[in-house]
């Protein structure tokens, strides 16, 4: 039996498969530098939109913040104009009768109540009895009374809110504690 040639290898061939036989090139270290920067490129502009996008929205938001504080009372205001109009017109009767002026005085009373009503402003008027609240009520006096130890006696003047939140307190006289 004969045993198997060893045939020397050339200059040039390869025992193991080499880049031209495995299919794909590793790329040079100069086409890795220009991808790299490619891609930094690439990365660096994204990063300046979003960025741009970023302060683009935060300056839109300042804007709408802007415009909701300027205008706020737009909506309450035109909802009070027709009350103007109402006392306006009752001044310019030159005759009117006591009788005229109160209808008057009330119709004007009902747009206004409407109008705050329309806006959420709502009447703190607690009946007698009422549990002292010290969050919606402001006691100007305390006085004995035949009722519970620091409820309401008497309201002096009614109180307003407006979502939840007192705009006045109203004004109270609250029943003593028992001695």
């Amino acid at each position: 039996m004969s045993e198997p040639q060893n045939t020397p290898i050339g200059p040039g061939e390869a025992s193991e498969p080499g880049p031209s036989q495995s299919g794909a090139a590793e790329p040079s270290p100069q086409q890795q530098l220009v991808e790299l920067q490619a891609k930094h490129a690439e990365v660096s502009d994204a990063y300046l939109r979003a960025k741009a996008e970023a302060e683009n929205t935060r300056r839109r938001a300042e804007e709408e913040i802007s415009k909701a504080r300027k205008y706020a009372v737009e909506g309450f205001a035109e909802s009070l104009l027709p009350v103007k109009d109402s006392l306006e017109s009752a001044i310019a009767i030159e005759r009117a009768t006591p009788e005229q002026l109160l209808e008057g005085v009330h119709a004007t009373l009902r747009q206004l109540a409407a109008a705050l009503e329309r806006n959420k402003v709502i009447e703190i008027k607690p009946t007698a009895g009422t549990r002292f609240d010290p969050h919606q009520h402001q006691a100007i006096s305390v006085v004995p009374a035949a009722q519970e130890p620091n409820t309401v006696v008497a309201v002096l003047q009614k109180g307003y809110s407006i979502s939840d939140r007192v705009l006045r307190p109203a004004l109270v006289t609250v029943s003593a504690p028992a001695h």
